[in-house]
């Protein structure tokens, strides 16, 4: 009989060491199994952490490359805008050491979005300093085209001011006009005209001083000035009081004649005088100038035989 309890006694504590095998080794597989699936999902979310590094990444290397390429689109302003591009490149370098070293991802996004609109102020700054430099730009170039306008009508004006000044100028000249000169001789009822040098005692220059109502009246100095073929000059002497001022020279006159001008039409004779007895005038052709107001006022020719 004690045998008996002694085998009973002996397969309770067998079943209950099976017992105890059985929840260990589910308790060592429960345990396996929480390990494995762990650490999936412990490699699943590095894996996705990798992901979202390598896209913060890219967003911020695009982001600095249409940076650049902002800079360099609009060249020289961007220099303006240096202390900005300043803050925006610190930015950027503070995100790549958080992305290569203590990598968080909330972090980096919120660094991110900052860096996005300090970035996208920047172009707006930019963009609105190119616009202001543009209309600046059409503004002057209209300045400039309405200046060059004036300029051009300012010398048109000037230009025809002259033209009308020369003109009036011009106008404002006497004239001397249907000019004839002939050798004569005898005078008074007896005087003859000759073309015979050996014959001339006196030379007769007569012509019509013009009508001109832009002159100042009043009395009018007329020399008269003869070339004979030889070029000498026929005078009625020698010295100052035979000569008068033109253009700067002096010149020997023939003869002078005082005129009472009214600004009409006024007919005028004067007469040079052979004084020499003992030589003829020359043959050939002689020209005769009249001189007024500093003026050369008419020319003609008569010739001698």
């Amino acid at each position: 009989m004690e045998n008996m309890n002694d085998i009973n006694v002996n397969k309770r504590g067998q079943n209950k060491s099976w017992i105890l095998i059985i929840v260990l080794i589910a308790a060592l597989a429960l345990l396996a199994w929480l390990y494995l699936s762990t650490r999936s999902r412990l490699g699943g979310l590095l894996e996705e952490k990798e992901m979202q590094r390598v896209e913060q990444k890219q967003e911020l290397d695009s982001l600095i490359a249409e940076h650049n390429n902002i800079k360099l689109e609009y060249g020289t302003f961007s220099d303006s805008l240096a202390a900005k591009d300043s803050i925006i490149q610190a930015n950027a370098l503070e995100i790549r050491k958080l992305l290569d070293t203590q990598y968080e991802f909330y972090k980096v996004k919120k660094k991110l979005d900052r860096l996005r609109v300090i970035s996208q102020g920047y172009l707006k700054q930019i963009d609105s300093l190119y616009t202001v430099n543009r209309e600046l730009k059409e503004e002057n170039e209209q300045i400039r085209t309405s200046y060059q306008k004036e300029q051009q009508k300012t010398s048109t004006l000037q230009k025809d001011k002259e033209a009308l000044t020369e003109k009036v100028s011009m106008a404002a000249v006497l004239r001397a006009y249907q000019i004839t000169a002939t050798g004569v001789r005898g005078s008074g009822t007896k005087e003859r005209p000759t073309d015979k040098a050996k014959r001339v005692e006196r030379i007769k220059v007569c012509f019509t001083l013009g009508e001109n109502p832009l002159l100042s009246a009043g009395a009018k100095l007329v020399y008269i000035r003869i070339a004979r073929p030889d070029k000498l000059i026929l005078s009625q002497g020698k010295g100052d009081d035979y000569s008068f001022s033109y253009k700067g020279e002096i010149l020997q006159y023939t003869t002078r004649e005082t005129a009472n001008y009214q600004n009409l039409a006024i007919n005028l004779c004067s007469y040079w005088v052979n004084r020499s007895t003992k030589e003829n005038l020359p043959e050939g052709v002689y020209v005769v100038t009249v001189y007024a107001d500093d003026t050369e006022i008419g020319q003609t020719s008569f010739e001698l035989k």
